[in-house]
């Protein structure tokens, strides 16, 4: 081989070798082999990326803290509670500043549930404090990294419910027995009062009811509204629909009346009558028969005592018979008073205009009384009467000019309400 050969050949072996080098470490390797031969760049296989979720409570991650429930104690204050914490005086002061127009320490309510985070640090210090209002809303007191307090709210699911069952013992422990909430009960009275004898229910007898219930995190906070609802109770069928008319809802019978009166029928939420209206009584405490001319509903001491409906208050005070009581003029036939209160709600007093439905008081036994218990009286035209037998005129029934779309939305709910299956045990 000549000189001229040699050379030819070496520079060809070099520039092969070159090319070898450059393919080797060039980026457009990659994309052939990827083409070629579908294999990720460079023989790696991507691993894709696990996400582990954050647990969260008040928007607050649990795993990165300490955490613990307490609730406010007797004369307890939130500068107390934060002082027991460790928090320091100028935390608590700048903790006030922040919160004005947000919480007031005030507000603060003896036996409410707070939860404290404290982090893992050797030196556990307050990170956060959550005070429930209520079980959707809450305020947040942040200590970490920079003092500030706001509001958190739980979601509020609204569903749609449906429930039935057969009188066994009364309606109440019946509905408890089902998980329903004592609200329900409320109401159902609240809209049956007129119709249906609430407290001489007969075994067997069978209610239905189509309504909006509102949970959290699944637990069952309250009840909205009623949408539908029946009745049978000595044979008798009553059904109650929802309907609005210029923006007024209200509940009605299959021919468009009102189930509604002029005034509730229970100036309590669902209780025990202990003793009815009668002209002839033997007195607990003056140890003779007299006449008693009121209802006794046996409630708690501090049960919320409402007016049936709206009117003027004409005294609101003490006697030694009476104990705490209001008596309400509703208008110029009716007048309604309610005895033995443990104490008259706040600014209730003579002279003051009240709604159907408002606070007057809570029950008591003050006064010529033995036991917690209201006494409520009632007057027609000046003479007193039984409560829960006089005739009040019914509220307004359906409008002809809405009656059409009244009797489609009831003859829908009333399919509903037939097609509840009641299970009898």
């Amino acid at each position: 081989m000549n000189n001229k050969n040699k050379w030819l050949f070496v520079v060809l072996t070099l520039v092969f070798i070159g090319a070898v080098v450059l393919w080797y470490y060039s980026p457009w390797r990659n994309v052939y082999e990827v083409r070629g031969k579908i294999t990720e760049p460079n023989s790696l296989s991507i691993q894709e990326e696990v996400i582990i979720p954050v647990e969260l409570q008040y928007g607050i991650p649990v795993d990165s803290f300490i955490i613990e429930e307490g609730r406010v104690r007797r004369n307890e204050t939130l500068a107390s509670i934060l002082q027991k914490l460790g928090v320091s005086n100028q935390s608590i002061y700048e903790t006030t500043q922040k919160g004005k127009g947000i919480f007031n320490p005030r507000r603060i309510v003896r036996g409410q549930k707070y939860t404290t985070f404290f982090t893992l640090d050797t030196i556990s210090e307050l990170a956060y404090l959550v005070y429930e209002e209520d079980k959707a809303n809450f305020i947040v007191f942040q200590f970490i990294d920079s003092i500030s307090v706001y509001p958190y709210h739980k979601k509020i699911d609204t569903v749609l419910t449906k429930r039935s069952g057969v009188i066994t013992t009364s309606l109440y422990v019946d509905m408890m027995a089902q998980d329903a909430s004592p609200l329900l009960v409320n109401d159902l009275a609240d809209i049956f009062g007129w119709e249906i004898d609430f407290f001489r229910l007969n075994k067997g007898d069978i209610f239905k009811v189509i309504y909006n219930e509102h949970r959290i995190d699944s637990q069952l906070v309250g009840i909205g509204r009623i949408h539908g609802a029946y009745f049978e109770s000595f044979g008798k069928q009553s059904y109650a629909v929802y309907f609005e008319q210029d923006s007024i809802g209200d509940y009605f019978d299959t021919t468009g009346n009102s189930l509604q009166k002029s005034l509730l029928k229970y100036p309590i939420k669902f209780s025990r009558i202990s003793s009815r209206y009668t002209g002839r009584r033997y007195h607990p405490v003056l140890k003779r028969f007299k006449a008693h001319l009121g209802t006794d509903f046996a409630a708690p001491t501090g049960t919320p005592i409402r007016s049936v409906g709206t009117g003027i208050v004409e005294k609101a005070g003490y006697t030694r018979g009476n104990g705490n009581y209001v008596k309400i003029r509703h208008n110029s036939t009716y007048t309604t008073g309610y005895l033995h209160m443990s104490r008259i709600a706040k600014g209730i007093r003579s002279g003051v205009k009240v709604k159907q439905g408002q606070l007057i008081g809570y029950v008591g036994s003050t006064g010529l009384a033995t036991g917690p218990h209201l006494c409520y009286r009632f007057w027609k035209h000046g003479t007193q009467v039984d409560a829960l037998k006089v005739d009040l005129p019914p509220a307004n029934p359906v409008k002809k000019d809405n009656l059409s779309d009244y009797k489609k939305s009831m003859n829908e709910m009333r399919a509903e309400l037939d097609e509840i299956e009641v299970r009898y045990e």
